[in-house]
């Protein structure tokens, strides 16, 4: 039987309930019992990362090292996240928000 995937810091995920689903995210840290942090560098920035239940994510089987996102060292930006999870071919859905 196939192993589920794990929710560990690093794992790109999508949304499949709330006003964010479809979109994809990378998992930044485990905060407790069924619940992680997530980030896009867009809309859940790095300094304040959405609280989701695992039960409403939908693990990928792409693993980012936060290491290899800013080789030259440094913090990991939102921008370097959001530049990541497209050239992973992760692309956000529309918003409803005008841009400009």
């Amino acid at each position: 039987m196939k192993e589920p995937l794990s929710f560990e810091k690093g794992r790109v995920v999508q949304s499949t309930q709330g006003r964010d689903r479809g979109n994809f995210f990378l998992v930044t840290e485990e905060a407790g019992e069924g619940l992680v942090m997530i980030a896009d560098g867009d809309l859940h920035r790095l300094d304040h990362p959405k609280r989701k239940k695992t039960k409403h994510l939908r693990a990928k089987p792409v693993l980012i090292d936060f290491g290899t996102i800013r080789p030259e060292g440094g913090k990991v930006q939102d921008s370097d996240i959001r530049k990541t999870l497209e050239a992973h071919g992760f692309t956000r859905e529309r918003s409803l928000r005008k841009e400009g």
